[in-house]
């Protein structure tokens, strides 16, 4: 489904390249638009195609993220949680940022929070039982009458885009009570009120971000903001946070909604994050939505695994049980991310050494929609930074030009493996090849008697030298020691690009 959203706004097929425009780490104090603004021409000029950007929404806080969401409806246009402008700027500057984005071929995707709130305007009073906190199937208490922050009345933003306020009903439950100031889970009492059975079975209902999504305001509320966030910020998509623990007839009603309803995308990308290990519960998940829907490759974290195990890692293995060799298309396929990195719950970084090679295998491969991180490209921040990846735009700039056409693959060694891409009528083909282990890599691929004679390089620079192809078409393909190598020949189209290290 990325191909849609792709070629609807740039009217011709490609390889298509997603980036999280953000670390978790990234500069507050409204910044952030006007760098994504800024970084545009070099993103463009590189080959990301799509960028993942924050929540763009109002968080509790001056300094929230937007994952603790206080209004799904200000942009940074309300003095609201001590000030108008969210962490990452206003909302002209977001409009502005995603229109040049636009015009130099980049569409933006929409971080969409729609599983919890924070910051209520208010307590409010009412009946609920406390549940088991490892089993939320279980009551552990009668129900009594509690004091929760459900109660948001918006009073900087008014009425203005909805006047819906939210109160108790429209949550299945909260995990403080204000009155005795007890931090639990709460179970709010009432009609219709249950948690929603079509989660992830985690602590046995791992229903914990409390909304009623089957509520007909909470779902309405939703479905007008979807067609209206779509329309008013020029994005193409959504990535939907945390979906494991959201009703999955919500997201699906939701999905099939803006890609009919009048105001929304025909050809809307929608990706969700479902981290889990297992690639069975990853595809049972985007089968059984009714409709089509991307997940990001969790188990791809298997390149974590890779990259600590270095020589004693089987390469031909890295795809095992991953969602990109079961559902190559509603596969997102990631190296790293803001809940990966150091510092964060999931943290699982991939270690400098060898992502080089995870981004080879996810960019110049035919599998997959790849989604590059933000931290990579330019380093993250925080108490344990990290440098940005050796040459990834020269990396990424290769799958824009080189990764066309077939694959062929010369996967038969547990620490050197190879693949050739044919090329086709526009783009010159290349060959990548990847060594985990502690010597030079090398392989014998065939590339086709029609290259006979011409002399290939590694576009990196980073083994040196030249080759020639044979007149049976094939030829010897070198990598450095843990590293990789990527051979297209010195006159391919768009080698100009790059720059020279040969």
């Amino acid at each position: 489904m990325a191909h849609h959203a792709n070629e609807d706004h740039r009217g011709k097929p490609g390889n298509y390249t997603m980036m999280q425009f953000f670390e978790w780490y990234a500069p507050g104090d409204g910044v952030h638009w006007k760098h994504f603004e800024e970084q545009t021409d070099r993103l463009a000029d590189i080959g990301i195609t799509a960028c993942w950007l924050p929540p763009p929404t109002k968080g509790s806080s001056p300094e929230g993220t937007g994952y603790d969401i206080y209004d799904i409806w200000d942009l940074g246009e309300f003095d609201q949680k001590g000030g108008v402008s969210t962490k990452w700027g206003s909302k002209e500057d977001l409009l502005r940022a995603i229109k040049t984005a636009s015009n130099k071929g980049i569409i933006s995707y929409i971080d969409a929070v729609m599983n919890h709130k924070a910051g209520a305007d208010d307590k409010e009073e009412f009946l609920a039982s406390m549940v088991d906190q490892n089993d939320r199937t279980k009551t552990v208490s009668e129900p009594k009458n509690i004091q929760g922050w459900t109660k948001f009345t918006f009073p900087g933003r008014g009425d203005k885009y909805s006047d819906m306020k939210w109160n108790f009903n429209h949550f299945t439950g909260v995990d403080y009570d204000a009155k005795t100031e007890t931090k639990a889970i709460f179970k709010i009492q009432g009609e219709n009120k249950d948690w929603a059975d079509d989660v992830d079975d985690e602590n046995g209902e791992y229903d914990r971000i409390f909304f009623d999504h089957a509520h007909p305001e909470v779902e309405g509320e939703f479905n007008k903001w979807g067609d209206w966030i779509l329309k008013e910020t020029g994005a193409y998509g959504f990535r939907f946070d945390a979906v494991k623990h959201i009703s999955r007839a919500f997201i699906e009603q939701f999905v099939k909604h803006i890609r009919s309803s009048e105001g929304g995308k025909a050809k809307a990308f929608c990706v969700g994050e479902f981290w889990h290990d297992s690639v069975d519960a990853l595809v049972e998940y985007v089968e059984g939505l009714g409709t089509q829907f991307s997940c990001f490759d969790s188990c791809l974290q298997a390149l974590q695994s890779a990259g600590e195990a270095r020589e004693n890692y089987d390469l031909r293995q890295i795809f095992d049980n991953t969602l990109v060799q079961r559902r190559p298309i509603d596969a997102v396929t990631l190296v790293d991310n803001h809940d990966t990195q150091p510092g964060q719950s999931l943290e699982r970084w991939v270690s400098s050494g060898f992502k080089p090679l995870a981004y080879a295998l996810i960019l110049l491969r035919i599998d997959g929609y790849p989604c590059v991180f933000y931290g990579d490209l330019y380093g993250t921040k925080g108490e344990n930074p990290q440098q940005p990846v050796s040459q990834l735009d020269d990396i990424i700039r290769s799958r824009k030009l080189f990764a066309y056409g077939e694959l062929r693959d010369y996967w038969d060694h547990p620490n050197c493996v190879a693949w050739v891409r044919t090329g086709d009528e526009e783009h010159d083909g290349c060959v990548v090849v990847i060594c985990n282990g502690k010597g030079d890599g090398s392989k014998k691929c065939e590339v086709g008697k029609e290259h006979a004679g011409e002399k290939w390089t590694d576009v990196l620079g980073w083994h040196q030298g030249e080759i020639t192809i044979g007149e049976d078409g094939w030829a010897e393909f070198y990598c450095p020691p843990e590293s990789i190598s990527i051979w297209t020949k010195t006159d391919a189209k768009g080698r100009d690009e790059f720059k020279r290290k040969e």
